[in-house]
Formats: C-alpha cells, sequence, structure tokens
C-alpha cells in the first residue's frame, strides 16, 4: 500500500498537481496503517483579551455576576485546526486506549468525534502524547476563548438584586433562542475559520476543556474568594458555554449541570511546546465589573 502510494504521489508531482491531492491520501494511509498523525495545528498569536470567569459566583448570599478581568498570552498558543475527527480517534480505540465511539457515530477522517465524555477526551490526549512524542492536553476554558476569539461569547447578563432568578431566566432565554436541535456531525468546514484560521469553532460542537466548575462568592470590589471547585463538571464550549458532567457523553440526556445542553460533545486539543509548563503564560490583570 505504501509502495502503490508513493508512485501515486510521484505521478501528482510530474503533473503539478502534488498540492492538493497529497494530504487526503497520506491522511488515509495513516488511519488504516493504525499510525497516529501529528494533527494541523494552529499557532494563535500573544495577546490580551477580556473573559469572564467560568463558574457560579454570589455576592452576600445574591446571585453575582462573574468577574470580568483582562486576561494576557504572553506565549504563543498551539491549538488544533479542527476537532479531532472520529477516524483519529478510532485509532485511539483500537490500540485499546480509549472507550469505544457510540453507536451512529459516523467514522471518518472528516467528520469530528462526537458523543464523547470528558474522561474519553483525556484518555485520547494521553494516547496521541504517547504515540507522537509531544505533550497534547485539552485546554482551559480561558485558552479556548482566547482561541475562539470573536466566537466566544461573553455569558455575563445583568443581575437584579431583588430578584436573582430572573438571571437565570434571561440566560436560559438567550441560549435556546439558537437552534441546537441539529445534531448533525458535518463534515469539517461547515462552520468556516475565524479570525485565527481555526475551523469549526463555536459550531454545533461543544468542546471539553480541562477547566472545573466552580462557586464562589464575590465581595464588593468584585473580587472572588477562594473558590470551592468540582472537578466532576467541567466547561464544554461552543456556541455558548455549558458546564457538563464529565462521564457524560450526550447531554441531552441530561448530562448538563446548567443552561441549555449542548447539541455534540467533541474537542480538540492544545499541543505544548517544550518545556510544557511554559508554553502558556497568563497573567491576570484588573478586574473589570459586569458594568465596565
Amino acid at each position: 500500500m505504501l509502495i502503490a502510494f508513493k508512485l501515486k504521489l510521484a505521478l501528482a508531482c510530474a503533473a503539478g498537481l502534488a498540492g492538493p491531492i497529497a494530504v487526503a491520501p497520506l491522511m488515509s494511509d495513516m488511519a488504516i496503517d493504525g499510525t497516529a498523525a501529528e494533527p494541523a495545528i494552529v499557532e494563535v498569536a500573544p495577546g490580551s483579551f477580556f473573559y469572564r470567569e467560568a463558574g457560579d459566583f454570589t455576592r452576600a448570599g445574591q446571585q453575582a455576576e462573574a468577574p470580568l478581568r483582562a486576561l494576557q498570552f504572553k506565549r504563543p498558543l498551539h491549538v488544533m485546526r479542527h476537532q479531532v475527527s472520529s477516524s483519529d480517534y478510532q485509532l485511539c480505540v483500537r490500540d485499546g486506549a480509549c472507550r469505544a465511539l457510540d453507536r451512529g457515530v459516523t467514522v471518518a477522517p472528516d467528520r469530528p468525534a462526537v458523543q464523547v465524555s470528558w474522561h474519553d477526551a483525556q484518555a485520547y490526549a494521553d494516547w496521541l502524547s504517547r504515540k507522537t512524542g509531544h505533550h497534547y492536553r485539552l485546554p482551559s476554558d480561558a485558552e479556548w476563548a482566547f482561541a475562539a476569539g470573536s466566537r466566544f461569547k461573553d455569558d455575563g447578563s445583568p443581575v437584579d438584586g431583588s430578584d436573582p432568578a430572573k438571571r437565570w431566566i434571561s440566560r436560559y432565554e438567550r441560549e435556546s433562542e439558537r437552534d441546537f436541535a441539529d445534531t448533525t456531525a458535518y463534515p469539517f468546514g461547515k462552520f468556516g475559520l475565524n479570525e485565527h484560521g481555526i475551523e469549526d469553532i463555536a459550531g454545533n460542537v461543544w468542546e471539553w476543556t480541562s477547566t472545573c466548575f466552580v462557586r464562589s462568592r464575590v465581595d464588593e470590589a468584585g473580587n472572588a474568594g477562594r473558590p470551592t471547585v468540582n472537578c466532576g463538571v467541567r466547561v464544554a464550549e461552543g456556541a455558548h458555554r455549558a458546564y457538563v458532567t464529565d462521564f457524560i457523553r450526550d447531554a441531552r440526556a441530561g448530562g448538563c449541570a446548567q443552561g441549555v445542553p449542548p447539541a455534540n460533545l467533541g474537542f480538540r486539543l492544545v499541543r505544548e511546546e517544550a518545556p510544557w509548563m511554559a508554553s502558556v503564560s497568563a497573567r491576570w490583570g484588573k478586574v473589570w465589573t459586569a458594568r465596565s
């Protein structure tokens, strides 16, 4: 098979067509041979942006807006161009390192792996790291938001101190206005590129992050206190932020801790550049209130 592929590639080069056709057959042969391939990576340049913290926040016993902070990334962020494909995930399954995909999930090199839990995504990241020699991991929620750029939607909403329940109603109405009924796992490219060149981010596949759900009190200055951390629930990002139980594969079946559940659960990974502990440097800046 490899010899046949090389002959095809040589003929394509002679015809001046090597660029357009070389990528797809190469990925196909890797999938057939059971070899883990290095995924396409986009480098997001260093920069800063405003980020609203994920979690549940209260002030004086009342529901409060999550703090809005200025966050700076001093080093580039290296993130997968598109979500992990179902065929790449299947290689991990064949190796015995990942749990099999649910029936009905299309296995193809151009379709995302969907209906996967946080543990499934973590297992794949560990497996890919072992196979390639690079360190792959799930992004934090802040990293995902930075990579999403203009497609990241701030989930902040005004808080009525006399009736905090209005915030939850407002959020639910805002999320439910979007059409999440379409659960089709489309070929890559359906939802286009963002300004960083990342495909399908904030489409109809929500992506797992490493960020745990937290509850925290906010003081009068807007500073969050010591949080209560629940890592049994993780943040999944898509058209809106969702909090999903980590072992759930289909949040529509009741695994979404808050808000409208995601249509699909998938993931993309960050590749650490050596030394990996220094690949992303974040500095938390001034706290911005919801009135800013």
